[in-house]
């Protein structure tokens, strides 16, 4: 397989990282998980979401065009937890629909955001996690962190509604959409190699769009 650069998306608790793991360790890829540097900003932020909302972001962008930057030099193959574009088309993207961020501050953020995204070489492909809100709840509850267990259902909604409108209008790389409701390739091989055919027809040019 050449050098490649896939990304895997989704929505919180669906099970990124679980197959970020899982594939490259099958595949022999070098796993890059989500930045674990400290915001700065993030407790001023819980504070005060409407204040420190638009200086939160701009640190999560440049940590993460930084890493995705950093990935397009690598010599192997790369399978990347969570994308550059989830930040700004998601997360963003929400704190501005529920008023944290000012439309000025937003339509700054978005022109930044989307100048340097357009710099860079997108991701061979997107593979996008999708999961029903009980398979998320599920999930987050199976995993034990306690600070989500107080995210509210809504939350997770408007981040799925996000996350479909993003998709279905996403065009800079090929994506993959895994119905992840029936699927449990943490405890059952065969659902992971099922995930990983997919995935190797769509990077070998063959149309499958989705996974149900």
């Amino acid at each position: 397989m050449p050098t490649l650069f896939v990304t895997i998306a989704g929505n919180i608790g669906v099970g990124k990282s679980s197959l970020v793991a899982l594939l490259s360790r099958k595949l022999g890829w070098e796993p890059v998980f989500e930045a674990v540097e400290d915001n700065p900003y993030l407790a001023d932020f819980y504070e005060d979401m409407n204040r420190w909302s638009f200086h939160s972001q701009v640190y999560f962008l440049v940590r993460r065009l930084k890493q995705h930057h950093d990935l397009l030099q690598q010599p192997n193959a790369v399978l990347q937890d969570r994308s550059v574009y989830e930040d700004a088309e998601i997360f963003a993207r929400n704190l501005f629909r529920q008023g944290h961020l000012s439309e000025r501050d937003w339509l700054s953020y978005y022109e930044l955001y989307q100048t340097l995204a357009h710099l860079l070489k997108p991701p061979d492909l997107v593979i996008y996690l999708r999961a029903s809100m009980p398979t998320l709840r599920r999930r987050i509850a199976g995993r034990g962190r306690e600070y989500e267990r107080n995210i509210a259902d809504s939350y997770l909604q408007d981040l799925n509604q996000l996350y479909n409108e993003w998709v279905s209008n996403f065009r800079l790389s090929p994506v993959l959409t895994v119905d992840t409701d029936n699927l449990d390739y943490v405890q059952y091989d065969e659902h992971l190699e099922q995930i990983w055919s997919r995935i190797a027809d769509r990077l070998h040019g063959r149309d499958y769009l989705s996974l149900q």
